[in-house]
């Protein structure tokens, strides 16, 4: 994330900035985009050594070089036989621990600074805080965001480690949801929803508190973007509610038929998903798809996008925005427990984590960018990182 130091815009005079770069890729965006400032990444004294972003690739080397030799190494003792295979359990799980490690050690040489800076934006993070505009609320939420996406990833770590330590499992045999109990996979699952869902109140109730202070003045908002956004990650919960139903189902207790059941799993999912895509499109990146025809015919800016953009070519934006949406409906199955019926199950569920952290990947070059642009011409109205923090910046 710590991507880049010097933004060279910043030695153009402010009226002369472009509205675009005539640039095709999105890995240079870090090249024009001072991230380690977006997300108040602390400053270097003195500001020796390797760029942020090197530093970035130095520890995501170290922190796979070990899976990599514990693959290989777990291949050559088991040779594909299943026997072997369960009985081996030790070494996958044996890089979670070391991965634990990596990021605790007081190794100065790896980014001590940088890891030591991860954990305790995690730590604050993971009971849902969120720090002021200035002190990095925009990492914050890139971070709980992310973890959104891992949701999935991290009922299945659970599953794995509930089943390395009870006796009559082996965690890498094929898993066995419902280990710990019905209700353990889908509470994980719903933490990351919890705490985004926590952040947008916060927000919500510091707008409103800052009203107050300002005499029942509304000229930044009523906070009431906080809400919505609150609604989209609350969303989540009854699909996680009813995936878990399905599993366990039981008509004597639900009252309801499986065909029903599925049926509501279904609207909720609709919902969560192309709620989720709008938010993407309209609010995270600021784009005018569904915006007023007025504005989205603007011919300041191509058909449904914005006038300022960091992209040279407007298809990259149209390509983002319809893998997006294909990937917001796909990833929406993560949470239904009928994908124990699919052919091929853990090597479909796998493939859908992939798709779903490609797809956070994607958004994460295009959240960034919005940002770099709302700071460098001005937020949106009621912006939801940068509005309170330009309006005491002026004071």
């Amino acid at each position: 994330m710590g991507l880049g130091t010097q933004s060279p815009l910043s030695l153009l005079p402010k009226d002369r900035t472009p509205d675009h770069l005539p640039i095709p890729g999105m890995a240079v965006l870090t090249a024009a985009q001072d991230v380690a400032n977006l997300i108040r990444y602390p400053h270097r004294t003195p500001n020796t050594g390797p760029s942020h972003h090197l530093r970035t690739y130095r520890v995501a080397i170290f922190a796979a070089l070990p899976l990599a030799l514990s693959l290989v190494l777990f291949w050559i003792i088991t040779h594909g036989q299943a026997s072997l295979v369960l009985a081996w359990d030790i070494l996958p799980q044996s890089y979670l621990f070391l991965l634990v490690l990596f990021f605790v050690v007081p190794v100065q040489r790896v980014s001590r600074t940088g890891r030591y800076w991860f954990l305790s934006t995690l730590k604050r993070v993971s009971i849902g805080g969120i720090a002021e505009a200035q002190d990095g609320k925009f990492g914050d939420i890139l971070l709980a965001d992310v973890l959104t996406s891992y949701a999935k990833v991290l009922g299945d770590l659970f599953v794995s480690g509930c089943m390395f330590f009870a006796s009559k499992y082996s965690s890498t045999a094929k898993p066995d949801r419902g280990c710990g109990g019905a209700y353990m996979v889908p509470i994980i699952i719903s933490i990351p929803s919890i705490i985004r869902l926590r952040q947008c109140l916060i927000e919500f109730s510091r707008v409103r508190n800052g009203n107050k202070q300002l005499g029942g003045s509304i000229s930044s908002g009523w906070g009431g973007q906080h809400l919505a956004n609150a609604f989209k990650y609350s969303s989540a919960f009854p699909v996680i509610i009813l995936s878990a139903l399905q599993r366990g189902y039981d008509p004597s207790k639900i009252g309801m038929s499986e065909t029903g059941l599925f049926r509501l799993w279904l609207l909720f999912v609709f919902l969560n998903s192309f709620y989720s895509f709008y938010w993407d499109v309209a609010k995270d990146w600021d784009l005018t798809l569904f915006s007023s025809a007025e504005e989205r015919n603007d011919t300041d800016h191509p058909w449904g996008l914005r006038k300022h953009r960091h992209f040279h070519h407007e298809n990259i934006y149209y390509a983002a925005i319809i893998i997006d949406l294909m990937l917001r409906c796909t990833w929406s199955l993560k949470l239904s427990p009928h994908l124990d019926h699919w052919n091929d199950l853990e090597g479909t569920i796998f493939v859908m984590e992939i798709l779903e952290v490609a797809r956070r990947w994607m958004w994460i070059f295009f959240r960034v960018e919005t940002e770099w642009v709302r700071g460098n011409r001005g937020p949106v109205p009621e912006d939801i990182v940068l509005g309170e923090y330009n309006d005491r910046t002026r004071d």
